[in-house]
């Protein structure tokens, strides 16, 4: 209940932050007495389309470790986590990168990277994740993290977000206007826009919003096969790799909170949910390891 409630509040500041600056930018007025301007609207559209998606990025480290509990370890205090950092260290040196954080966290199994550069990464994996796995699956997956990062997977999701979520907000609002002037085609008293402009703009902006979670949800499958190659070329062969997402599948994992769904090692859906999905199916990933 708690990662909820901060998922919840989170969202609302980000919200009423970027509200704030749209009204101080003027960027909000974009319905005028003679129409609606559409250079103003694509530019509230892209502050709230962007604005919210690179927010949430420069959170992403922090929420990741509020709302998982995640301990960054610092002064190894156990053999497991003296190896967990070796590790870490170790793959990051070979893919170039910064040493990035190191975290543990209880729950079951699941890893997940994440940071707003790669200078300032984190890399968590969980308790049931180490318990669960042998030591060079765990590598492995901790190799797929490092590869998150050393792709830029975080910032490029990012932009991806915020495009379609600029996109969304302006189309919505276009044919939420269009409609509106068609309903009120014969009142010449009322102006401003009317109730058909609102719950038509309503309407369109959760259907558009699926569909660009759809597009969204099909990016981040693509860059988990990219992570999953990274991570072979890491380990110099793809076997632990696929050994690593074989043990997944017969482990029982949970979904990271929402707000992190997509930076998970698990996940997946079948049917028409695999269009959501942020991650492919365990055995195409597998399959997709061979071809490499």
């Amino acid at each position: 209940m708690k990662r909820v409630l901060l998922f919840l509040a989170t969202n609302l500041a980000v919200m009423l932050v970027l509200s704030l600056v749209a009204n101080l930018l003027g960027v909000n007025r974009f319905l005028t007495a003679n129409g609606m301007n559409f250079g103003m609207l694509l530019a509230f559209a892209a502050l709230i389309g962007f604005g919210g998606a690179f927010i949430s990025l420069l959170m992403s480290k922090t929420m990741a470790k509020w709302s998982t509990g995640a301990r960054v370890i610092e002064h190894p205090s156990s053999s497991t986590e003296v190896w967990l950092v070796d590790t870490v260290a170790r793959l990051a040196k070979r893919a170039n990168l910064p040493m990035p954080e190191v975290a543990i966290y209880d729950g079951e199994p699941n890893a997940f990277a994440t940071g707003a550069t790669k200078n300032s990464s984190l890399v968590a994996v969980s308790t049931g994740l180490l318990q669960g796995m042998t030591r060079d699956e765990a590598e492995a997956v901790l190799a797929h993290e490092v590869a998150h990062i050393a792709n830029g997977d975080m910032v490029t999701l990012t932009l991806i977000q915020g495009v379609v979520n600029t996109f969304v907000i302006f189309i919505s609002r276009v044919v939420g206007y269009l409609v509106d002037s068609f309903l009120r085609r014969n009142d010449s008293e009322s102006s401003g826009p009317g109730i058909g402009y609102m719950v038509t703009s309503m309407i369109c902006e959760v259907v558009f919003g699926i569909l660009a979670s759809i597009i969204v949800a099909w990016f981040s499958r693509q860059r988990e096969f990219r992570a999953d190659a990274g991570a072979a070329g890491l380990m110099g062969s793809p076997v632990p790799m696929q050994n690593a997402l074989r043990r997944l599948g017969n482990l029982h994992t949970e979904p990271l909170p929402q707000n992190m769904a997509a930076s998970g090692i698990a996940g997946g859906m079948g049917g028409f949910m695999a269009l959501l999905a942020t991650h492919p199916p365990l055995e195409e990933r597998i399959a997709a390891l061979n071809r490499n």
